[in-house]
């Protein structure tokens, strides 16, 4: 179970006007008794039947109910309580023995971290809660309490009885201060209060169970008795997390506010910095998965300091960007991962983890799926990147076959791509001029419609003819104005439906058909590489391997897709195909930007302004932009490139 930034301070037990009073922790309380209530319900009404057939018998032995209607309707209560109980204790049974869900983590022993460890024993002691039984990292920025005492869990269950486990979001560790994390971290650990109160620890636990009941249907390896009975399960668990629900989302709320307001004693200037941090390190390390890690593991190589990248990334915005003036000045400080005995070692654990957690990697490392260190970075990701990508496209021009000049080269050049994207198409932008055989004139798309439109507007405002020449004249100008405005309006509407169809001409459709086999392309080896992850992870579970299987699924469990549409694809290939030109026939080379991944750099400079011209022949069909841009570079798209 997951606690996120929560708790309160139950030193005192809740007795003598302390933190017991405090109106989050009794709203908290309050909660929990409702949430044990729905358990009560649902016990009483599993017991009725049982109850029922109690009184029936004990009637029948003091001689009160007697005779064949009583001796019926004990026959049938009976065998009621004996299936309800049977069914309630397959639920009961179900819920205590579901593996709840767990946060994969790397775990940081008192050996490994004294520092740290002594950091939050002291913070714990300020706040006057129980310190946190474990700490162990997560390559998130988020940090929260999490309750592992579950036998279920095996290695990493904590003993019965003990208080949650810390978990810290490893990019905390590396771009805050110390002082910034004891603010951050203030909170969570006042949570452990609450974890101590009996009332909030049953009724989290009652949660818990019912919310791993609910996945159990869901595991592999039912056979399909098991699987029916399961979801029998499933759906009474569901139907008992509906009834207590909102009072659990209650009782959260009011122990995140009790825990909040602990906090508020401990550095209170150096929270609000912090939290300012939090927000900074969040959106740093967001870029860094998707633009750098990403295209990384892609090409079955993980880099093995994430944590120390987001210090580069968030540097680098801090340069760029105004408003992130005074964010680098920090770094001078102590940086939290000082309180670590190896940050190496633990960066690399945690980078490893990242790659498991966003992209569904090996648990291990290997000759398919190495680490990199950043300074390799160029040569083994950018550089191999663009070169298949580059294979890629052209592999599916081999196969399209459809190039509208016969004599395009058919060597790997990046004139053959031009070609084809500027190829003539089939429907004219503009409409054809009339000829004298026409019998009709020709019209521009949308014309006949406007006319049509002001002969209405004309004919709805035209006044009615007046019977008399005296009318008023200010009264007919008023009306020939309304005319000319209804007109104008019209005309507008009219001329903005021309330049929609207009633009909807002004397509490129040799680009949308190399954009649609080229998707197909990369879904046809997305869903091999993921039957492959499938076929290892069976594999290793068979041979006992270690491996994460639970109620939360299968690696990956938060998958880095981005969607993107066909061009989008068609974009990024044009662009890896121009940039290995660029590095074959001039001297350019593959570089690292921290915020936006691979980057080619012209003269030790990144090359920005290529983004535009290669969407200019992608979108418009327009070579010219990106022609200028390889003759300034000195690029030539007629020699072959060297593909991976």
């Amino acid at each position: 179970m997951r606690y996120g930034v929560s708790g309160s301070g139950f030193g005192n037990g809740g007795k003598d006007g302390g933190l017991g009073d405090e109106w989050g922790v009794r709203a908290a309380r309050s909660r929990a008794l409702a949430v044990l209530r729905v358990r009560g319900r649902a016990l009483g009404a599993a017991i009725l039947p049982a109850a029922v057939a109690v009184v029936l018998y004990a009637g029948e032995v003091t001689g009160h109910f007697t005779g064949t209607g009583w001796a019926t309707a004990r026959v049938i209560t009976t065998v009621l309580a004996v299936v309800v109980l049977l069914a309630a204790a397959a639920v009961a049974l179900v819920v205590a023995r579901a593996r709840p869900a767990v946060t994969p983590t790397v775990e940081l022993s008192e050996t490994a971290a004294p520092d740290l460890h002594r950091l939050v024993r002291d913070l714990a002691d300020r706040l006057d809660v129980p310190a946190p039984s474990a700490i162990a990292l997560t390559p998130d920025c988020d940090s929260w309490l999490e309750d592992r005492s579950h036998r279920a869990h095996g290695r990493a269950a904590v003993p019965a009885g003990a208080g949650p486990v810390l978990v810290i979001g490893s990019p905390f560790l590396w771009w805050m201060r110390v002082g910034e994390l004891r603010a951050v971290l203030a909170p969570v650990v006042a949570g452990t209060g609450p974890a101590a109160d009996p009332d909030i620890a049953a009724a989290r636990r009652f949660v818990r169970g019912l919310d791993a009941a609910v996945a159990v249907p869901d595991e592999p390896g039912l056979d399909p008795l098991r699987r029916f009975g399961a979801r029998g399960v499933g759906r009474v668990a569901r139907l008992l997390l509906r009834a207590c629900g909102n009072h659990a989302a209650e009782m959260e709320r009011g122990v995140a506010a009790a825990g909040s307001e602990r906090a508020q004693a401990v550095d209170q200037g150096t929270r609000i910095v912090a939290q300012e941090q939090v927000g900074l390190a969040y959106a740093g390390w967001d870029r860094l998965l998707t633009r750098v890690a990403l295209p990384a593991w892609r090409m079955g190589r993980w880099p093995s300091r994430l944590d120390a990248g987001v210090v580069s990334a968030l540097t680098e915005l801090s340069r760029r960007d105004r408003l992130a003036e005074g964010f680098s000045s920090r770094l001078g400080e102590r940086p939290a991962c000082d309180l670590l005995e190896e940050p190496g070692a633990v960066d690399e654990a945690a980078s490893l983890l990242a790659a498991r957690l966003f992209h569904g990697g090996p648990a291990e490392a290997g000759p398919d799926w190495a680490p990199v260190d950043w300074s390799r970075y160029p040569e083994e990701v950018v550089d191999r990147k663009w070169r298949a990508d580059a294979a890629r496209l052209h592999d599916v021009l081999d196969r399209l076959s459809t190039a509208a000049d016969p004599e395009a080269p058919e060597a790997p050049t990046l004139t053959r791509v031009l070609t084809h994207l500027t190829a003539p198409q089939d429907r004219p932008s503009t409409p054809p001029a009339p000829t004298e055989d026409d019998d009709l004139p020709v019209v521009p798309p949308g014309a006949e419609a406007a006319a049509e439109a002001r002969a209405q507007a004309h004919a709805h405002a035209r006044p009615e003819p007046l019977a008399a020449e005296e009318e008023d004249r200010h009264e007919t100008e008023g009306r020939n104005e309304h005319e000319a405005e209804i007109d104008a309006e019209h005309e507008t509407d009219a001329e903005h439906e021309i330049d929609a169809e207009d633009e909807d001409d002004v397509r490129n459709p040799a680009a949308d058909a190399l954009a649609a086999a080229l998707s197909a392309q990369v879904a046809r080896e997305d869903a091999e590489r993921e039957a492959r992850a499938a076929a290892g992870a069976t594999a290793g579970a068979a041979s006992g391997a270690a491996g994460f299987t639970g109620p939360d699924g299968p690696w990956p469990l938060a998958p880095l897709l981005p969607p993107r549409t066909g061009r989008d694809l068609l974009a990024d290939h044009v662009t890896a195909l121009v940039c290995c030109a660029a590095v074959d026939t001039t001297g350019a080379a593959p570089g690292l930007d921290w915020l936006d991944g691979p980057a080619l750099l012209v003269d030790g400079e990144r090359a920005a302004d290529l983004g535009p011209r290669v969407l200019a022949l992608v979108e418009e069909g327009d070579p010219a932009p990106l022609r200028a841009w390889l003759s300034t570079t000195g690029v030539r798209p007629e020699k072959p490139v060297r593909l991976l």
